[in-house]
């Protein structure tokens, strides 16, 4: 004799094949039943029928579950694209487009006193100084030995190129702090978005993944329940074909 059951939603009786008890349930899906019927037990019986709809429903749960969650990290990345908060800056033209003439004057200078076109043109100029003053070249020196005249300008020199060339550093010092700034700028937005685009990662690795499987699982065993009773009606008919003869 087949053994049945009564089903705990429309109270019919069901063979077993066609049907769980609540036990044989996964926690989620038990729970969602007790929550409908809280006097059942873990042997009641739900037929294959109704238990189709929980596991759906469970499915669809899973599933919108999946679309907030999904949803609220791409929020929070389109808010941190969308920040205006940093813009880009290049360093160079901002810089070149705020130089005073003065300043413009020491770049120059320092530029041209750090080369070696200085140095020639320096050493020729007192080479040239001193053939003058000291071979009879001309028919009156005007700077004679020890060179007086040419120490006083050497000093003036080094006294004004010194401060130029202090100025010129200034600017590459204050070149270097924007640069600086802007670079922390770049990579505190950069980390922003790199900490929400892990977030999203990991939600799609720890929470969509397990959950496909989850509905995938789900699947096959509602498949796997169909093949069982699709097997029980053919096992049952050739006996009632023996029956109707």
């Amino acid at each position: 004799m087949t053994k049945s059951a009564i089903c705990l939603v429309d109270q019919q009786r069901y063979r077993l094949v066609d049907g769980v008890q609540l036990h044989e349930l996964a926690p989620e899906l038990r729970t969602m039943i007790l929550a409908d019927y809280p006097h059942a037990h873990a042997h009641s019986f739900i037929c294959s029928e109704h238990l189709v709809h929980y596991r759906l429903a469970k499915m669809d749960q899973m599933i919108t579950t999946d679309y907030q969650e999904n949803d609220q990290v791409n929020q929070r990345l389109s808010k941190v694209l969308a920040k205006n908060t940093y813009q880009v800056v290049d360093v160079h033209d901002q810089l070149e487009s705020s130089l005073t003439f003065g300043q413009r004057v020491a770049d120059a200078v320092a530029h041209f006193g750090g080369s070696w076109a200085f140095i020639g043109s320096f050493v020729a100029v007192m080479l040239a100084w001193m053939v003058l003053n000291v071979l009879p070249v001309i028919s009156h020196h005007f700077d004679p030995y020890p060179f007086i005249l040419l120490n006083l300008f050497l000093s003036m020199v080094a006294a004004i190129q010194a401060p130029l060339i202090m100025m010129s550093q200034n600017r590459a010092a204050e070149y270097d702090r924007l640069e600086a700034r802007n670079d922390f700028r770049v990579n505190a937005k950069s980390e922003e978005e790199i900490r929400v685009l892990h977030s999203k990662v990991d939600h799609l690795i720890q929470k969509n993944e397990p959950n496909m499987l989850e509905i995938q699982k789900m699947q096959t065993r509602m498949l796997g329940e169909l093949q069982a009773q699709v097997n029980e009606l053919r096992r049952l008919q050739p006996r009632r074909r023996r029956y109707q003869r």
